[in-house]
């Protein structure tokens, strides 16, 4: 029973890295390709949120591997592990920022269970480092829903 806990422990953590890493990929393609009359504002912010995502990253692999678990890291274990989808096309400005709060909301709701199962678990480090990812993913939401005055 124990390891069924630890396996289900760390295949929610892992699904947390792996919803960051294609978030990480969308935020950074956007940034590259936003256009349009708020390029600067959104080119800006996108930069800033990709960046803090990928120093969480680094944190949440090393998290896995400190629970002696191999960390995913290949662009096929992402894509099997995460609801959150990569955006091959180009779409408009706004658009962009609709799609990272959908995005930003879902990688929540992954952090929201893993969080869960690492509290049930006693893994106190586990949940605080998850604490402090949803504190940065709401606080996202919060401000791409202003911009996009969808409070």
């Amino acid at each position: 029973m124990e390891n069924t806990k630890n396996a289900e422990h760390t295949i929610s953590l892992s699904k947390v890295l792996a919803e960051t890493y294609t978030l990480y990929l969308k935020t950074q393609n956007y940034h590259w390709n936003v256009r349009g009359p708020m390029f600067q504002t959104l080119h800006t912010m996108f930069e800033a949120q990709y960046t803090e995502m990928a120093l969480s990253i680094d944190e949440i692999a090393e998290r896995i591997r400190s629970l002696g678990v191999r960390a995913p890291g290949s662009y096929s274990e992402f894509a099997n592990l995460s609801e959150v989808k990569e955006d091959t096309s180009w779409p408009k400005a706004m658009d962009m920022v609709k799609n990272l709060l959908g995005s930003h909301q879902q990688v929540s709701k992954t952090i929201k269970k893993s969080l869960m199962i690492s509290e049930e678990g006693g893994d106190q480090p586990t949940a605080d480092l998850l604490t402090a990812r949803l504190q940065s993913h709401e606080k996202t939401i919060w401000m791409l829903k202003a911009l996009s005055e969808e409070s």
